[in-house]
C-alpha cells in the first residue's frame, strides 16, 4: 500500500467486512441462540465470533489474498508480510453474551506496522467509523472530529480492564481510582475500539487500557488520529499497534492524562 487511492480501495474490503459481521451479530441477537464457551475463567468466545471472523476472513481473503491476516479468534495467516489486516471479529463478546449493547467488529489494514484503512461498525446503532490514513475520519460519512475539552476536571474518559484482572498486578484499579479523583467521569463500556472512536467524535475526550491486542486497537487508533486526536502509550512512546498499552485523547488533555498514569 503506497497511496491514498489504494487506501480507499483496502477501506472498501474493511467496511464489507465489518457490515458483513455486523450483519451476523444483528441475527444471532435476535434469535438469542448461540453457544458460548470461556477460553479463560471470565474471557468468553461465541459461535457468533467465530461465524463473523469466517466472514471477514472470507472478504478480505478474494480482494487481497498475497495479504496477511491477523484475527483474535483461529484465523491468522501470513501475519510476517508487508500489509496485515488486523480484525476483531465482535469485540465486546461478553457485552454480546449478555445482552448489553456496546460491541462492534473491527477491520484495519496495517502496512508496514502502521494503520492505512479501519473500519468500526456497531450493529446496535447502525453507527459506521471510518478513516484512511490522511483522508480524515467519519461516522456514517459524515467527519467527524475529537473534543474541544481542555481540563481533566472537565472530562469524560473511559478505560477498561483485563481478563487478567485477578492475577496481574497491573490491574488498572490504582490508575482507575486516581483518573476518578481528577476527571468529571469514568465509563467503562466494555469494547475497546468503540471506545476509541468515541475518542474520535467527540463523545469522550480520553481513553488508556492496558493488556490490549492489535485487533482491538489498529482501526480505532486510525479514526482517532485522523479525527484530530492524540495516540501513544502510557509513558508517553509513540503508538506501535503490537504494543498493548495506549492512551487516546483529543490531543489538549494528553499531557495531563500521561502525567496521572506516570505520577
Amino acid at each position: 500500500m503506497k497511496n491514498k487511492t489504494d487506501y480507499i480501495k483496502a477501506l472498501d474490503v474493511a467496511i464489507r467486512s465489518a457490515k458483513a459481521a455486523g450483519e451476523i451479530q444483528k441475527t444471532f441477537t435476535t434469535s438469542k441462540n448461540f453457544s458460548v464457551e470461556h477460553k479463560g475463567e471470565i474471557d468468553l468466545v461465541t459461535e457468533v465470533d467465530i461465524a463473523c471472523e469466517e466472514a471477514i476472513v472470507k472478504i478480505i481473503s478474494v480482494a487481497y489474498p498475497e495479504h496477511g491476516i491477523l484475527t483474535e479468534e483461529e484465523g491468522s495467516a501470513n501475519t510476517e508480510a508487508e500489509n496485515v489486516w488486523i480484525t476483531d471479529p465482535l469485540d465486546g463478546t461478553t457485552n454480546f453474551a449478555h445482552g448489553f449493547p456496546v460491541y462492534c467488529s473491527s477491520v484495519a489494514l496495517v502496512s508496514r506496522g502502521e494503520p492505512v484503512a479501519g473500519a468500526v461498525y456497531d450493529p446496535t446503532r447502525d453507527e459506521l467509523f471510518t478513516a484512511v490514513k490522511g483522508g480524515g475520519a467519519f461516522l456514517n460519512e459524515s467527519p467527524i472530529k475529537v473534543s474541544g475539552t481542555k481540563e481533566i476536571i472537565n472530562a469524560l474518559l473511559a478505560t477498561g480492564f483485563p481478563y487478567s484482572i485477578k492475577t496481574t498486578s497491573k490491574n488498572n484499579l490504582k490508575e482507575f481510582g486516581n483518573f476518578a479523583m481528577r476527571a468529571q467521569a469514568l465509563r467503562r463500556p466494555g469494547a475497546a475500539a468503540i471506545d476509541l472512536c468515541y475518542v474520535a467524535c467527540g463523545r469522550l475526550d480520553g481513553f488508556w487500557e492496558f493488556h490490549l491486542k492489535p485487533w482491538d486497537i489498529s482501526a480505532g487508533a486510525l479514526i482517532v488520529t485522523e479525527a484530530g486526536g492524540t495516540m501513544s502509550h502510557s509513558a508517553g512512546e509513540p503508538l506501535d499497534v503490537y504494543r498493548s498499552d495506549i492512551v487516546a485523547s483529543n490531543g489538549l488533555l494528553h499531557t495531563a492524562m500521561l502525567d496521572i498514569l506516570t505520577g
